[in-house]
């Protein structure tokens, strides 16, 4: 870097007037957009003109090695082999970083300290770099003259020293804020596009490859934990690839992993080509060499997988980028349990149009038993009152008699049995608040309906509110109608639900409403909306409201349409009041 890129140092002139334009020249390099090695450079080009020096260097300390290494050079110091890495307390600089004091030294060649980095040194001046009481490094200088630097010059490299380390401290925090705020935006970013995705084969492949974004240099797995079998399933790797003979599901034992299943805390492995891969048959095929992070994916306690960050070199993983998987793992935790209750909620859907349709064939086969009944009791009555005959003993009509008396009884119990079985069971009734039922309802259809960005308001009554009946069959009275109002807003919209007493004067009852903001019923159909086979869509069954109604009114209550219209329609239903 040329010198003039570190602003004005004059290297002659009053030393007061050199002082203060040094200080001056270091203290504006805070202002100024310079990558780390060129503000390094140019804090390093400031004190080689002011003090006229022929050599220097800049060394920072790396707190993990505990040495100095070599990370700005002027004036071919590094004739010795290039850049260094000097452990601390020895050498000049070593000694200067050890007991953070200045040191001269006016000949090298008297000095038993002195490391040769430079054949032609002989005179060296050393300053350590102090952010308070911690060490960044030191700035070395050199002389080729002995004598070249005064006992003078020792204080002034010090203050050089106090203002270069005040404007490398601001700017790496400055950067460190920087590096902050943009591991804040991809996570932010990747929680989204965690978020949007609810197929598990896609949110697997989008977590991966949203963790390599955040991690360019590395590679990224995802391995889901099944404890009921007690086995590691990979999931998804980004910038890897996995060996085509190992098994996709891995025992826990054979599992570099279960490590961290087992303290549920990140584990660092500081280098994967030191494993047994024979034994441990989790790891990718590649990469196979370099430091590996483990972080658990936790949700409530239970460890759902593990993330796993290779490096592909050795490397420490820092705080920072802990505490950044960290934070991705719990978002992809998250993710990833939203995707399975979401999963559940369709098949609980599923199940619950079944019992739909299982119930419509038991009503029908209630009503067919029903209409049967009726005139099947007469003609028993009519065959057994009038039309009954004594035929003399032999006659084969007598047995034709018998066979028909037998098969009115088995027809009267077919129907006696179908009438029974198509009535819920009074054992099944329990006293429920109506505030659990709904809001055990609600979890239901929460993730659909967050998809479907259609939003519910529930605020359970104060004095809680009791009715007595079968939970499943209201729930599914108020699914139904839950259901019905988000299809009735397909662009999103809310729907609102509310409990109330009603003191009416047959007894005290409660109602609930369940009103929503969507097209509204068609005209044409609002007056027959609880017929059976009567639907308003194309896949509808028309069965719905049907079986609701029939199912309140076996609970002595009942279903109305409220209102409807344009702005949306509201459905009442009313249930005794359990005592």
């Amino acid at each position: 870097m040329p010198d003039s890129a570190a602003g004005p140092a004059p290297d002659s002139g009053p030393p007061d007037a050199r002082r203060l334009a040094a200080l001056h020249a270091i203290a504006t390099l805070a202002g100024r957009d310079l990558a780390p090695d060129s503000l390094l450079q140019s804090v390093l080009d400031v004190c080689v003109r002011n003090f006229a020096a022929d050599a220097g260097a800049i060394a920072l300390f790396n707190p993990e090695t505990a040495t100095l290494e070599t990370a700005a050079q002027r004036g071919n110091f590094g004739e010795a082999g290039g850049p260094y890495a000097l452990p601390a307390g020895h050498g000049v600089t070593g000694w200067c970083a050890q007991n953070r004091r200045a040191l001269l030294v006016p000949d090298v060649r008297a000095e038993p300290r002195y490391i040769a980095a430079r054949p032609g040194a002989r005179c060296e001046l050393a300053a350590p770099l102090l952010d308070g009481e911690s060490l960044i490094g030191v700035i070395d200088l050199e002389s080729d003259r002995p004598g070249g630097f005064q006992p003078a010059d020792l204080p002034r490299l010090e203050e050089l020293a106090t203002e270069a380390a005040r404007v490398l401290a601001l700017r790496w925090r400055q950067g460190h804020l920087e590096a902050k705020a943009r591991q804040l935006e991809s996570l932010i970013a990747a929680g989204q596009s965690l978020v949007a995705r609810l197929e598990p084969g896609d949110l697997f492949h989008a977590f991966t490859r949203e963790a390599r974004r955040m991690f360019p240099e590395a590679a990224c797995a995802l391995y889901l934990h099944d404890p009921a079998l007690g086995i590691l399933r990979r999931a998804s790797l980004e910038g890897g690839t996995w060996d085509p003979e190992a098994p996709a599901e891995v025992p826990l034992e054979d599992c570099l992993c279960a490590t961290v299943i087992q303290t549920r805390r990140a584990v660092w492995f500081p280098e994967v080509a030191d494993l047994d891969h024979a034994e441990l048959r989790d790891l990718p095929r590649e990469p196979a060499r370099g430091s590996l992070l483990a972080t658990p994916l936790t949700f409530e306690g239970e460890v759902v997988g593990v993330m796993a960050v290779f490096s592909g070199r050795t490397h420490r993983f820092d705080n920072d980028e802990k505490r950044l998987c960290a934070a991705f793992a719990a978002l992809g935790a998250a993710a990833v349990q939203n995707a399975r209750l979401y999963s559940r909620v369709f098949q609980t859907e599923d199940a619950l149009r079944r019992n739909e349709r299982l119930t419509t064939l038991g009503l029908l086969a209630a009503e067919i038993a029903h209409e049967i009944r009726n005139p099947l009791t007469v003609i028993k009555l009519l065959y057994q009152g009038s039309l009954r005959i004594d035929y003399p003993e032999g006659d084969p009509r007598s047995t034709d008699q018998r066979v028909i008396d037998e098969k009115l009884v088995q027809l009267e119990a077919i129907v006696t049995r179908v009438l029974g079985f198509a009535q819920a069971p009074t054992n099944l009734h329990s006293r429920w608040p109506l505030a659990d039922v709904v809001t055990d309802t609600l979890a239901l259809v929460r993730l659909k309906f967050a998809q479907q960005k259609v939003t519910v308001e529930f605020a359970p009554p104060p004095p809680p509110l009791f009715v007595e009946g079968h939970k499943g069959q209201l729930q599914q009275v108020l699914l139904n109608l839950l259901l019905n109002s988000a299809q009735a807003m397909p662009a999103g919209g809310r729907i609102t639900v509310r409990a109330e007493l009603d003191a009416a004067p047959a007894g005290p009852a409660v109602t609930l409403d369940v009103e929503d903001t969507g097209g509204g019923v068609p005209e044409a159909l609002r007056a027959r909306i609880f017929d059976s086979f009567l639907s308003g869509r194309p896949d509808g069954t028309g069965l719905g409201l049907a079986i609701a109604k029939r199912i309140l009114r076996s609970h002595h209550g009942d279903i109305q349409l409220l209102r409807t219209g344009p702005e949306g329609t509201t459905m009442r239903i009313r249930l005794p009041l359990a005592p």
